[in-house]
């Protein structure tokens, strides 16, 4: 199990690593695109990275949000041109099902517009609200503005708490021992998290 998740964090920075602020635009996308790469898991591992000097923290944030843009342009146009009835059909490919749907299309009718910038803000929210915006032909302009505008401090925030975490590391080896002797319950607490989640999706769309 350890290797699993170090393999899954080893993936992560180093294509963050590599690729710097595009690195972080494109995984970002991953996850806005639905498919499970989750922002809380992407982001402190950039913001690390900007406590070694490596990479700018508002920088981070920006690559974030622009990712997030990019990557809720497919989410929008299968909204846009496939309609309900389509993202039930294929959504299940990637874990999404009509719960998830139901509520962000409660959102979107609650807030209209503003959805998609509040939604940016709350998670699970913040990974489907782009099909409603395009189910409902929301104008590109104003979806991508409040796209980027909602996810910028959503990005800011955990890389920032990314940022504390690594330099608390360099500094303090108390919390390096202390996280070390914790490493296992860690590790098995987020794949039990993860294989919940996975198992709760299926069932919601089989259901």
């Amino acid at each position: 199990m350890h290797d699993i998740l170090g393999h899954v964090a080893g993936w992560i920075i180093s294509i963050i690593a590599a690729g710097g602020y595009a690195g972080v635009a494109f995984l970002m996308a991953i996850e806005s695109a639905c498919i499970p790469l989750p922002s809380e898991i992407i982001m402190p591992f950039a913001g690390y990275l900007a406590s070694t000097g490596r990479l700018d923290l508002v920088g981070v944030a920006t690559a974030g949000a622009i990712g997030c843009n990019l990557g809720s342009i497919p989410a929008y146009a299968a909204g846009q041109y496939g309609g309900r009835a389509f993202i039930l059909r294929y959504g299940r490919f990637v874990l999404i099902g009509g719960d998830e749907l139901d509520r962000a299309e409660a959102f979107f009718a609650r807030f209209g517009g503003l959805a998609v910038l509040v939604g940016r803000l709350l998670p699970v929210i913040r990974s489907f609200i782009a099909f409603p915006a395009g189910m409902a032909r929301m104008s590109q302009l104003r979806f991508h503005l409040y796209t980027f505008v909602g996810s910028w401090p959503w990005c800011f925030a955990l890389a920032l708490v990314g940022k504390h975490l690594g330099a608390a590391w360099d500094r303090d080896p108390r919390l390096r021992d202390a996280l070390h002797k914790a490493d296992a319950v860690v590790v098995a607490l987020v794949l039990a998290a993860v294989a919940f989640y996975v198992w709760h999706r299926v069932r919601a769309i089989r259901r």
